[in-house]
């Protein structure tokens, strides 16, 4: 049974930078696409990013790319999620979660495994 935490969430001025981590046990992530979700308060789940678990392919939602860098280090068994020039709109929970494949995990209805999210909030 695979399991995600996520961390490295916090508080950030505009402008700043955070790296997350989901690492994974349980498992190996070698198999599985792995992505990133976000929820703000009082808005439904969205896809930020997920990364192919075969060639590596990454894909971004239009508001986070040139931003944002997903990256993979299947030795440590933990996906990354780079995070620069933060906005005040990306404050959300953001969730780790893995699945077959980046078709089947980026709609978010077909993840395998959910981790439980780690706080993202960007205030001056």
């Amino acid at each position: 049974q695979l399991q995600l935490v996520e961390s490295g969430g916090g508080l950030v001025q505009p402008g700043g930078s955070l790296r997350l981590s989901c690492a994974a046990s349980g498992a190996t992530l070698d198999y599985y696409a792995v992505g990133w979700f976000r929820q703000a308060p009082g808005k439904e789940r969205e896809g930020v990013s997920c990364i192919s678990s075969s060639d590596g392919r990454s894909f971004y939602a239009d508001s986070v790319k040139g931003r944002f860098t997903i990256s993979r280090d299947n030795a440590k068994n933990t996906v990354y999620l780079e995070m620069n020039s933060l906005k005040p709109e990306d404050t959300a929970v953001y969730y780790c979660a893995a699945g077959s494949s980046t078709a089947a995990i980026s709609s978010g209805t077909r993840v395998a495994y959910w981790g439980k999210g780690t706080l993202v909030t960007v205030s001056s």
